[in-house]
């Protein structure tokens, strides 16, 4: 039977959502004081004769009779229906502390965003700042709290746990300086979405466990029924930890295992007939020394992933992957001509003290009204300080760029007299996200035609851990940018990294040029670059086929031949 406190939720929470959908204040207000009465109630609804719910102060007959429904049903019609109103992110918001109902429905009906990660991004570019209600304080306020909410629920973008882990993996080799510790598993492997740390060591499994109770840690559990003995501990921040203890002699074998995924243990089986976890398995001194018994050219753990990436070693050695230094250049950025958090100078400043030849400022086209995108006067008005710019900071180089909404019909928001005006076009789709296959196509198909689309942004809009973008047809896509010289970004912010980087192999076969671009929206983001890189690194991307790698004389090349 449902208890007090249940009842009181059940209002509590259907005044908050008829709040945010703009319902008669007095109602909400009703709902509201009710909840507070029946908290404060000594005794238990369940326990009363339902005819005396009327005369309890802040109930009445329209409120006692709903708690009936409760008490008969467990469930309480009018607040369903408000729940099937709403989407599950927005109701979500509800638990971050600072967001009452009032900026919730701001933030839903005038953002248009739907999910806590969305309005997180929206918070990395300033987005709240441009409505009424928040200021830089609330902003600010509204993105820590939701950081902090998101550490607890299981799953992490690699650059959220990033700093975290390599504290933990310098603290246990200085505990331990006498035993072998190695990272594994998803970590090692550089996948943007991380449920788990994973940690092989040759240290002994009561000396760990030990370790990490004394530091807060709860041990979940240890394994039964494996070949290796693995230790499940939870963080006080709620990450999950796994260390793996492998027999003596064992290490490096066991290694390689845990750092492969399932595809690519299963096809190097296949093809070496090896298997690594047996107690009389072979000992290994390196995992190199594995790959040199299999006849294969040394595979680094991020690119243990794909069948594909094991037949292409059988024929030949595989490239050195792009490396961070390799990045020349900033592409993809915003400045405070439209949401950006610097300056145009500030940004220039920033790249040229990290070493980049030359910057591509993009910034947002005139539908993002909600960025403050650039009018036909505005972009006028750039261009001009630009090349003020250019006269002030020479050699270094800012190329002039839009990231220009793709409409609804797939034309960009701008004539071709305007377009012409820019050295490249990103073009990019910002709004209704909320489509079917057949019409993401049709939008991105022509916007690759037009002859002004210089690279496809975030090909598929999607938001890791918060929205999962709007369905494509990869391969086709891929092929009509390479049939119009379109290059494809690898959006770099670790919370899109889009394009996913499992297509990027199909895009090189095509002869289609990756941009890695941090879509940075202040100079703090051009860090975001390396993270592009490291999911790049998965599919052996190279640097002489991503954009933001070439010299400035090179990408100057680049720009004359496409407009040719």
């Amino acid at each position: 039977m449902p208890d007090n406190y249940y009842i009181a939720d059940q209002f509590t929470l259907l005044s908050k959502l008829m709040d945010i959908h703009g319902e008669n204040s007095f109602k909400t207000r009703s709902y509201s004081s009710a909840a507070f009465a029946i908290e404060k109630l000594p005794g238990q609804l369940a326990d009363m004769d339902p005819a005396k719910f009327v005369s309890i102060k802040g109930i009445g007959d329209a409120i006692g009779k709903k708690i009936t429904q409760i008490l008969e049903t467990g469930e309480l019609p009018l607040l369903r229906e408000f729940i099937g109103r709403t989407p599950v992110g927005v109701i979500e918001m509800l638990q971050i502390k600072g967001l009452g109902p009032k900026k919730i429905a701001t933030i839903w009906k005038e953002m248009g965003i739907e999910s806590i990660g969305e309005l997180l991004y929206a918070c990395q570019e300033n987005r709240l700042l441009l409505y009424k209600g928040f200021g830089e304080k609330t902003q600010a306020n509204t993105r820590e709290t939701i950081e902090f909410y998101l550490r607890a629920q299981g799953s992490h973008l690699f650059a959220d746990v990033e700093a975290f882990a390599y504290i933990v993996d310098k603290a246990l080799k200085e505990t331990f300086p006498e035993e072998q510790f190695s990272f594994t598993g998803e970590f090692r492997r550089q996948l943007p979405v991380i449920d788990r740390l994973e940690w092989i060591t040759t240290a002994e499994e009561k000396q760990i466990t030990a370790y990490f109770i004394a530091q807060g840690y709860k041990q979940e559990q240890a394994s039964a029924g494996h070949k290796v003995a693995i230790h499940y501990f939870r963080s006080p921040e709620g990450i999950l930890i796994n260390v793996y203890f492998p027999e003596p002699g064992h290490f490096y074998s066991t290694l390689f295992h845990f750092s492969c995924s399932d595809e690519f243990r299963a096809t190097w089986q296949a093809v070496t007939g090896k298997t690594y976890l047996d107690p009389g398995a072979r000992k290994y001194i390196s995992e190199e020394e594995i790959f040199e018994e299999a006849s294969l050219p040394f595979i680094p753990a991020p690119a243990r992933e794909l069948e594909a990436t094991i037949t292409h070693a059988r024929r030949q050695p595989l490239p050195a992957p792009i490396q961070p230094e390799d990045i020349r250049a900033i592409i993809h950025s915003h400045s405070t001509w439209s949401d950006g958090g610097h300056s145009l100078e500030e940004m220039a400043r920033a790249c040229m003290s990290k070493g980049f030849e030359y910057l591509v400022i993009s910034d947002h086209s005139k539908s993002a009204f909600y960025a403050n995108g650039l009018t036909e006067e505005r972009i006028r008005q750039q261009h001009q300080e630009i090349d003020e710019l250019n006269r002030k900071l020479a050699p270094f180089v800012i190329f002039k760029s839009i990231e220009c909404d793709i409409l609804n019909d797939g034309a960009l928001d701008y004539t071709d007299n305007i377009l012409s005006t820019f050295d490249l076009v990103i073009a990019s789709v910002h709004s209704n996200l909320k489509m079917t296959e057949e019409k993401a196509m049709m939008r991105l198909l022509r916007a690759i035609e037009n002859p002004y689309t210089t690279i496809l942004g975030h090909m598929t809009g999607r938001l890791l851990l918060s929205r999962p973008g709007y369905p494509v047809n990869h391969k086709t896509i891929i092929d009509a940018c390479a049939a119009n010289h379109v290059a494809i970004e690898l959006n770099a912010h670790p919370r899109r990294l889009d394009m996913d980087w499992r297509w990027i192999g199909y895009a090189l076969e095509k002869g289609v040029m990756i941009s890695i671009d941090p879509d940075a929206h202040s100079t703090e983001g051009y860090a975001d670059i390396r993270y592009g890189v490291l999911a790049a690194q998965k599919a052996i991307l190279t640097p002489d086929r991503n954009l933001s790698s070439f010299t400035l004389q090179q990408f100057r090349e680049y720009l004359a031949r496409r407009k040719k």
